[in-house]
């Protein structure tokens, strides 16, 4: 691997390594796409990344990070253009917050809620909508979190509006009901008409099959668990 220029390395289905690829697009920065098998790892990824050995990373001229919210940051911070942060630094760190947030309680609630049955399910379901209702007043009058422009917050929930959906279905399940959250059913639409994020989504037809075929692993997982 050459030391110029951008590389990502990535995973096609992976929310967190697509919010990397939009915010490299926001700033019109070329880069090098590798997809990597997260099942069996590389030798490249095991040595950028050693301690975690995930996905997203990202190669700048040699200089090696990982962590989707970090490379957002770095991203942000070199190349000024399309700023993805708010100036204001209050709103900076709110969005930091809310991404967070989002991240921890709503995404892995909402994997917990496709992946299980019964009570877990419920549970998870319930704490996700929990969270749904505190971003759907995040919107309120708002196009984007930030006001007019795709910026960071909408970068790092952009999951949402494309895989969140499909977890419903694989999980026989509602979590985004239209008439309890029509703010955030608007962000939605407007974060997949937004060229960038138009022109880089996984196909859902085959996310469908991927994610059906891992829940279904992981409830067999868990069920042995409770087994053993």
């Amino acid at each position: 691997m050459s030391s110029q220029g951008v590389k990502l390395v990535g995973f096609w289905v992976s929310p967190f390594v697509l919010r990397v690829e939009w915010a490299l697009k926001l700033k019109g920065i070329e880069y090098e796409y590798i997809e990597e098998d997260i099942f069996n790892k590389s030798p490249l990824l095991l040595d950028l990344n050693p301690v975690h050995q995930k996905v997203p990373v990202m190669v700048h001229d040699g200089k090696v990070m990982a962590e989707s919210f970090v490379i957002l940051e770095y991203i942000d911070e070199t190349w000024k253009q399309t700023p993805l942060l708010p100036q204001d630094p209050n709103e900076r760190a709110m969005a930091r917050f809310w991404a967070k947030s989002v991240e921890e309680k709503l995404l892995e609630t909402a994997w917990i809620a496709m992946c299980s049955q019964g009570d877990e399910k419920e549970n998870a379901l319930k704490s996700a909508r929990e969270v749904l209702e505190k971003i759907e007043g995040e919107l309120n009058g708002k196009k984007f979190f930030g006001g007019e422009a795709i910026g960071y917050l909408d970068l790092a929930v952009g999951w949402i509006s494309f895989w969140l959906p499909v977890w419903e279905e694989v999980g026989s399940m509602k979590i985004l009901d239209p008439s309890k959250f029509p703010n955030i059913i608007a962000w939605m639409s407007h974060f997949l008409k937004h060229p960038v994020v138009k022109e880089r989504l996984p196909p859902r037809d085959e996310m469908v099959i991927y994610f059906d075929k891992r829940s279904k692993e992981i409830a067999a997982l868990i069920a042995s668990a409770k087994h053993g």
